[in-house]
């Protein structure tokens, strides 16, 4: 594992609008160039996983629980000059209590790494409808689950937020409103040479 990549202080942040296909993409890419990832939902299940979550405001603080552990293990990568690939929804300030991507910014910073953030985005109406029909499924697990639908206004505005997400460094934005027209081992060789 990182054969190759070892002492490369890069990182690539996955991130945007909901539904549109960033976990599966990061873990292609993962695949594809060797590095770890690590995504924010897979990993709010494996925390809650012995705990219940009933309501969405558990949910949310179960969010920002993950949000911190995950930077936890960001870190340990990057004391030791290991690339790595994160996934989530990150927000930019004033969207929650905490500043996600100025989190983000200040190791990329302290550490001295690189950063390649692709930025997914699509017609939210179309992820709207993506998203309702995922929230469905059982692999979502009880972490992840809205317990209250939300509008398509509300969906809109949210992803339209999480636009403000920056944290410097090179962005690729990638509209995934129909996958088939998306040329993702385009962005994978971007990713490669960004590994160099």
């Amino acid at each position: 594992m990182l054969e190759g990549y070892y002492m490369i202080k890069r990182i690539i942040v996955v991130e945007g609008y909901l539904a549109a296909g960033k976990s599966t993409f990061a873990r292609q890419l993962s695949k594809e160039i060797n590095v770890p990832y690590l995504i924010k939902d897979t990993f709010k299940i494996a925390l809650c996983e012995s705990v219940p979550i009933t309501n969405r405001e558990e949910g949310s603080r179960f969010s920002a629980v993950t949000f911190d552990a995950m930077m936890y293990v960001v870190e340990r990568f990057m004391e030791t000059s290991c690339p790595i690939i994160i996934e989530g929804n990150f927000v930019a300030r004033d969207m929650k209590k905490k500043n996600e991507a100025g989190v983000i910014k200040a190791l990329v910073d302290k550490y001295a790494y690189q950063s390649l953030t692709y930025k997914f985005i699509g017609d939210t109406q179309v992820l709207y409808d993506r998203y309702i029909e995922r929230n469905k499924l059982p692999e979502r697990g009880d972490a992840n689950r809205d317990f209250i639908e939300p509008s398509y206004d509300v969906f809109d505005r949210y992803c339209h937020n999480l636009s403000k997400f920056s944290i410097d460094g090179k962005v690729e934005i990638i509209d995934t409103t129909d996958f088939k027209q998306v040329d993702f081992m385009n962005y994978i060789e971007k990713a490669r040479l960004f590994m160099r």
